[in-house]
């Protein structure tokens, strides 16, 4: 029997505001659109609109800049009020050129420009911030959807990232709640009997590309995707954090 998994974007989607309940839209969205949630269903929810509930946008006009603001701005062509909102955003800076910056973030996630970003956000010089705990984020999200709704989901919040030596960008979780982010298959046979060794596959991660496909990064605000019929480990207490690869586990490390 063939194996098949559904991946619902969720149009008629309203602009999201400072404050709005996004577990409630979600509830309500998905039955106007004739798809009700159900148990084990996976909620894909882009960063964007979790970032404008949780009032994370910021206005280059309202931010006050110093000598080392615009020192980094010039140097890597970037507006030094930008510069300030990454370093405030910034555990670490790792690199600084004309092409980005890159930093660590405060929960340990690599990104370029603190994952700060212009797209879909309303007003000339007003950006979107990360979620400022994007895992206890997806844990509201799940746990208010299963009270409205009476279905045990997964959520799963998704950006998108460029990848190392990989040209264009794809969707990361980087907000997990209900499952396990991984599909282990270190110590089992192959299709030869062979034990497999290194293959753990992230899970949430190609949850959140495939969701992308349906949602996209333009404009059409499909922000919200169902995962639905998908074989995977739901369970409690695992984090988007455990996708990150430490500084001591980097194949990359001492080669970028």
């Amino acid at each position: 029997m063939a194996k098949v998994y559904r991946v619902i974007g969720l149009e008629g989607f309203p602009l999201v505001k400072e404050g709005d309940d996004l577990a409630e839209i979600i509830v309500e969205v998905a039955e106007k659109e004739g798809f009700p949630l159900e148990d084990r269903d996976i909620i894909v929810v882009a960063q964007k609109i979790v970032s404008k509930a949780e009032g994370r946008l910021v206005r280059l006009s309202d931010v006050e800049v110093g000598g080392e603001h615009r020192e980094t701005g010039e140097y890597a062509e970037r507006d030094p009020r930008l510069v300030k909102l990454v370093f405030n955003e910034a555990k670490e800076t790792l690199k600084k050129s004309e092409e980005a910056i890159v930093v660590e973030n405060k929960n340990g996630m690599i990104c370029i420009n603190a994952g700060i970003d212009k797209s879909n956000v309303e007003g000339r010089d007003t950006y979107s911030l990360l979620p400022l705990n994007p895992d206890l984020s997806a844990d509201k999200l799940r746990k208010k959807i299963r009270e409205l709704a009476g279905v045990d989901v997964a959520v799963a919040i998704c950006d998108s990232s460029s990848r190392p030596f990989r040209r264009g960008l794809v969707e990361f979780t980087i907000g997990l709640a209900g499952m396990n982010p991984f599909r282990d298959y270190r110590g089992k046979p192959d299709l030869f009997g062979y034990l497999l060794k290194v293959k753990n596959v992230a899970v949430a991660d190609e949850i959140a590309s495939s969701a992308e496909l349906v949602m996209g990064n333009g404009d059409e605000a499909i922000p919200v995707a169902i995962i639905r019929g998908l074989d995977f480990e739901m369970a409690e207490g695992h984090s988007a954090e455990e996708l990150f690869v430490k500084r001591e586990e980097d194949l990359f490390k001492g080669v970028l």
